[in-house]
């Protein structure tokens, strides 16, 4: 398959295991009237439609989609020929080639120097001198970040922005900054997309009287020596205050119908709502519910459109036994009824965590995942153990008997540029060679990689931090930044070849993901060898040979996929000395 000649043209061959495409499922069609005046059809010929329909979910061309329900009747390969055909949103597919977003912790816990803070704090005590969130955006972009996070609200609860619906946010501070505000203004004039993080558990609605309690059994456990848990160190470090909120989280309140948005008191968006330029409807929620919906509504209406909205799992009061629980279903079809493009971290056909802090994603990275349940009524798409997983979308898992859908549902591999994810005086940045590591674990292994860089309490990114964010943005250009096969060709100006230690792979994602095992051979002097292999591609692998490698062409032998591969030229690379 491979050219003839010094200049030959590079090649991706193709040796596929697996080539049927296998089958897409189709929706059941509802009941048809009759010819006739309209009226219904016959039970017994309704009965027949029905099973026809049935039979065509089983047997029918398999449509892409973005989520696939799995049905009992289907066989195994076309459980397979389905996963073949999911595939990403546009949304999805526009996030994915982004391939770095940076991270931004800054709150409640850069003034405290912890890292799950209380619900209790002062609100006096988030007093930054100035917010420069353009320096922050500089910094990202020396990165080659193309989008950013921030956290509007971390597990205590204080809010970054004026909201309506708590008195726990920055118009309690010194100087009232609207951070959040600052931040989306920065981040477009820096030609950087949105992301916002707005965690579900929080510890300033507490419930105040459980609060009390639960603060004398901290008392009581310390006064008997037993050791204390994080959350309750810091209950007793802010001297058993209440919480600052309202008392609206796992406070057992039923559930009824709400308007959203709820109308305060002088609120600046009466009018607004009144004659339709903003959105109203109703739902069903508790009264935490209830308040997340609103803060999600602000954020949406006043700030949006945004392109993630980060959704985190974690409770940092469960083992004290405060729970909440969410009504998922409704969050998901808020979003997307005011920001149909929003990706949602933890949401269905959205994005999902890789599984660890570390910033590495799998060897094997699926992006296509199985669930027992509907991906739209769960955080984390249904994946057991909070997406731990070494394995979370072989065939294996795909064929288990619980599997009731397929979702498109790519991984985000989050780390920290410092040991902490709050900024930390005594703490130090990676360095940019540590960094390029991650980046090859992470985006080259089918991941998206957000890189957490904190600002300090001075609202700057300190400049240790922007010197490792600038070398590594470096590093990742001077490396990455150039095919040296220029389109899948040697250079007509090397005909001796070209001398590379980094190939890097693609499929084209319209198509979905579909390689389950492949090798990469070179060819030098005539003589092919392998130089490389690996199992997934997905958007993006990057290969790091063990020694630099001479070669006049390169090719890919596919040696197992679900159906047939659409590979993307293969690229090479050579990493600095």
């Amino acid at each position: 398959m491979a050219g003839r000649g010094p200049r030959a043209r590079l090649r991706t061959v193709f040796a596929l295991t697996v080539t049927a495409a296998l089958a897409p499922w189709a929706p059941l069609a509802p009941p048809q009237a009759s010819a006739a005046g309209g009226r219904p059809t016959p039970a017994g010929h309704l009965a027949s439609v029905h099973r026809t329909a049935a039979a065509s979910a089983c047997h029918g061309p398999v449509r892409p989609a973005s989520q696939m329900t799995v049905e009992p009747c289907d066989t195994p390969a076309r459980v397979i020929g389905k996963a073949a055909n999911t595939v990403p949103t546009a949304a999805q597919r526009a996030w994915q080639e982004r391939e770095v977003t940076a991270f931004t912790h800054f709150g409640m816990n850069t003034f405290t120097g912890r890292e799950w803070g209380s619900g209790t704090e002062d609100p006096k005590w988030f007093a930054p001198p100035r917010v420069d969130a353009g320096q922050w955006m500089r910094a990202y972009r020396a990165a080659g970040a193309e989008q950013v996070m921030l956290t509007v609200k971390h597990h205590d609860g204080f809010v970054l922005y004026p909201s309506r619906y708590t008195p726990h946010t920055v118009l309690a501070s010194p100087g009232k900054p609207d951070v959040v505000g600052a931040y989306v203004r920065a981040a477009r004039e820096a030609g950087l997309k949105v992301g916002l993080y707005l965690s579900p558990s929080d510890g300033a609605e507490l419930p105040h009287a459980w609060h009390a309690r639960w603060v004398e059994e901290i008392r009581r456990k310390q006064s008997e020596g037993r050791p204390l848990s994080l959350p309750e160190r810091v209950a007793l470090e802010d001297r058993g205050r209440a919480p600052a909120g309202l008392g609206r989280f796992g406070n057992g309140s039923a559930v009824t119908e709400r308007t959203l948005p709820a109308l305060v008191p002088g609120d600046d968006r009466a009018d607004a709502v009144r004659d339709g330029r903003l959105p109203s409807f109703t739902v069903r929620a508790d009264d935490y519910d209830a308040y997340y919906l609103n803060q999600v509504y602000e954020l949406l209406t006043q700030y949006g459109p945004i392109e993630e909205l980060w959704l985190d799992g974690a409770n940092p009061w469960a083992d004290a036994g405060i729970t909440q629980k969410y009504g998922v279903r409704q969050w998901f079809e808020t979003i997307r009824r005011l920001s149909p493009r929003t990706v949602v971290f933890q949401g269905p056909q959205g994005v999902r965590w890789v599984g660890n802090e570390k910033g590495v994603a799998r060897e094997t990275e699926w992006s296509v995942t199985p669930s027992a349940v509907d991906p739209r009524s769960v955080l984390s798409g249904g994946l057991p153990n909070d997406s731990t997983d070494a394995d979370i979308g072989s065939r294996a898992k795909l064929l288990a008997p619980t599997t009731r859908y397929l979702q498109w549902y790519p991984a985000e591999a989050d780390v920290s540029i410092r040991p902490g994810w709050f900024h930390h005086p005594w703490e130090r940045p990676k360095a940019p060679a540590r960094l390029l590591e991650l980046y090859e674990k992470s985006v080259g292994r089918n991941a998206s990689l957000l890189l957490n860089v904190p600002p300090g309490r001075g609202g700057r990114i300190e400049a240790a931090d922007v010197a490792a964010l600038t070398g590594f943005g470096r590093a990742v250009r001077e490396t990455y930044g150039r095919d040296l096969l220029e389109g899948g060709r040697v250079p007509a100006a090397r005909p001796e070849g070209v001398t590379f230690d980094r190939v890097g792979l693609g499929e084209d994602l319209r198509y979905g993901q579909r390689v389950e095992r492949f090798a990469v051979e070179a060819r030098s002097g005539g003589t092919w060898r392998r130089i490389a292999g690996g199992t997934t591609v997905g958007h993006r692998r990057i290969l790091a040979l063990p020694a630099p490698v001479t070669a006049d062409a390169v090719r890919v032998r596919v040696l197992a996929s679900r159906a047939a591969p659409h590979l993307k030229p293969v690229t090479a690379h050579r990493s600095r000395p």
